[in-house]
């Protein structure tokens, strides 16, 4: 697999033959939302999604045909063509936002995303990780401390995600990915603050090395740190 495929792990698994259409188009939704293949990227192959998802290419073109109707993605041709995710130029509307937010239970979102983003620290500095799983965090932290403003969250998400894949639980990872795309909602709702983000930067580098040095109370101490920021920052934007 290439490093785009690496990346869906979290999100992609077989769906279940009663209901293989909506979920495959929960999955791929997810994928988009959660800024796995960003804006102007292409989406896997519709080979190797198909296989990946236990569907038929003729499912998987229907779950493809929505995602385009709805702007999400678009179908480009040639040798270079694909599906390839769409650079969305505008903000959520007000009323967007308002729907998102009653349709998200917001303290249950961010209860449950701190039992899974502990648990995750936890597992990675308690159980060690490969060489391969250290140089994957490495980079990821890297990739948010390299990224422009405008791609911060798409790259935070993906440290986010990283971490809860190499826990070593797919089933975490699952549950982590569906709840991190409600967070993304709810984050879409309030403005970047540099200041945020730097000391976020701070405690993911702090995050990073507790989990490398083994030190599995220090990497939960501070994910909980971590998350209680970003939750006491919704709580005071949307409340």
């Amino acid at each position: 697999m290439d490093g785009t495929s690496d990346r869906l792990t979290p999100v992609l698994r077989p769906v279940r033959a009663g209901n293989g259409f909506e979920e495959a188009l929960e999955q791929i939704l997810q994928i988009v939302r959660l800024g796995l293949v960003g804006p102007g990227e292409r989406l896997p192959a519709e080979r190797e999604l198909a296989e990946r998802l236990h569907i038929s290419r003729v499912t998987l073109r229907e779950v493809l045909k929505v995602l385009q109707d709805e702007g999400l993605v678009e179908s480009r041709r040639g040798r270079y063509g694909g599906t390839f995710v769409r650079v969305r130029t505008e903000n959520p509307g007000e009323a967007e936002l308002r729907r998102r937010i009653e349709k998200i239970d917001v303290e249950d979102t961010l209860r449950f995303r701190e039992v899974l983003e502990v648990g995750a620290a936890g597992l990675c500095a308690a159980h060690g990780l490969s060489d391969e799983g250290a140089g994957r965090l490495r980079a990821a932290l890297a990739a948010t401390q390299e990224a422009p403003l405008a791609d911060y969250r798409r790259r935070d998400t993906l440290l986010h995600l990283t971490l809860a894949e190499l826990s070593g639980s797919p089933s975490l990872a699952a549950q982590y990915a569906a709840v991190r795309a409600n967070v993304n909602d709810l984050l879409d709702c309030i403005p970047l603050l540099v200041r945020n983000l730097e000391h976020s930067q701070t405690q993911h580098a702090a995050l990073v090395e507790a989990v490398l040095d083994g030190d599995a109370d220090g990497a939960r101490e501070v994910m909980r740190e971590h998350c209680c920021g970003t939750a006491a920052l919704l709580r005071g934007f949307l409340s």
